[in-house]
This record gives structure tokens, C-alpha cells and sequence, in this order.
């Protein structure tokens, strides 16, 4: 099925071309010189919103969270973006990695420390399952850190057949602070 929505956005010309509702995850608990976890995920941001190919770009509130993995390593700082798109699912991957790179990511652990993490959740109600691409992204339904900030920006989501509002994790705090920004 997304290899024909791939194929078929790519033969329409650009008035035709359809916009997908996406979300992503973003999250970063390392400081580097380009900056804090905070600045990382605002400069993910700015350049999602400067990107001709997403547009209506929508935010959650910024959370703190204790990392999911190893516990020798700083909180988190997560928020998710929506928006839509006319890139692919997988040249919307290509972008996400791109905006780690620029954040200087380095993977030394499995989840572990980074500068910033950027997850596609959600492509509109397509499945995609590959190698490099699962989507609705794997494990999404048991983190709190994604889902509440995802139910902030969409009450009415439905994810996998079953209301946002249905999994306990989208209003489960344990863990969880709300960060204030100036």
C-alpha cells in the first residue's frame, strides 16, 4: 500500500500532490555545543517549519521524563509535532535523520544519552513495517512520554483502530513533568 501512495505522489505535479497528517517525536537529553536538550528539540522545530514540504505545524507542550533505558544518564526533554506533509514516509525518515545529524547525534548505547531523538509516529493511517520503518512507530502505545504530549495535540486521535483516550499511558504522568519555558 505505500509503495502506490510513494509511487503515485511522485508522478503528480505539485498542485495535485496530497498532504499527509504526520506526527513525530522528538527528544534529547545530552548538551553538546550546539546546545541544551530544550535548544535541540526548538531548533528541530524552526526547521520543520521552514521545510516547504510540511506545513500547519503544531506543538505539544515540552515534558521532562526519566530515560526508558539505561538510568546512569540525564532526564529527557520530549514534545510532539504534527503536521502535514507531501514528503513520503521514508524521505520524511531521511528528513528526521538529517535533523539528528545536525544536532550532532551519536549513538553510543541503545537507548541511550542523545543530542536528539526524532521517531515519525504516525504517517497518516498507513502501516508500514520494514526494516528501517515501522509505523505507527513501535511501542508507541506504551509511552507515556509520546502519548501525552500526542494526546495534547490530538484528543480525537484514533491510533490502530482505538481512541487515543482508550490507552492508559496517554494520561499517565508517572515519571512525567510538565516543563515551563520562558
Amino acid at each position: 500500500m505505500n509503495s502506490h501512495l510513494e509511487t503515485s505522489n511522485a508522478n503528480k505535479s505539485s498542485n495535485d500532490i496530497s498532504w499527509v497528517t504526520c506526527y513525530v517525536g522528538l527528544g534529547s537529553n545530552l548538551e553538546n555545543e550546539l546546545g541544551s536538550p530544550v535548544e535541540h528539540l526548538q531548533q528541530a522545530i524552526l526547521t520543520m517549519q521552514e521545510k516547504k514540504q510540511i506545513r500547519a505545524v503544531r506543538v505539544s507542550s515540552f515534558y521532562t521524563s526519566a530515560p526508558m533505558g539505561p538510568q546512569d544518564q540525564p532526564d529527557f526533554v520530549n514534545a510532539v509535532v504534527g503536521f502535514e506533509t507531501t514528503l513520503t514516509a521514508f524521505e520524511l525518515l531521511a528528513f528526521c535523520q538529517a535533523l539528528e545529524q545536525q544536532a550532532k547525534r551519536a549513538r553510543l548505547r541503545r537507548w541511550g544519552e542523545r543530542s536528539l531523538d526524532v521517531d515519525i509516529l504516525l504517517y497518516g493511517d498507513i502501516k508500514i513495517s520494514e526494516p528501517q520503518l515501522t509505523i505507527p512507530h513501535a511501542g508507541l502505545h506504551e509511552r507515556n512520554f509520546v502519548l501525552l504530549p500526542l494526546r495534547e495535540l490530538a484528543p480525537e486521535l484514533i491510533i490502530l483502530n482505538k481512541p487515543i483516550t482508550d490507552y492508559a499511558s496517554s494520561d499517565d504522568w508517572t515519571g512525567l513533568k510538565l516543563l515551563k519555558l520562558n
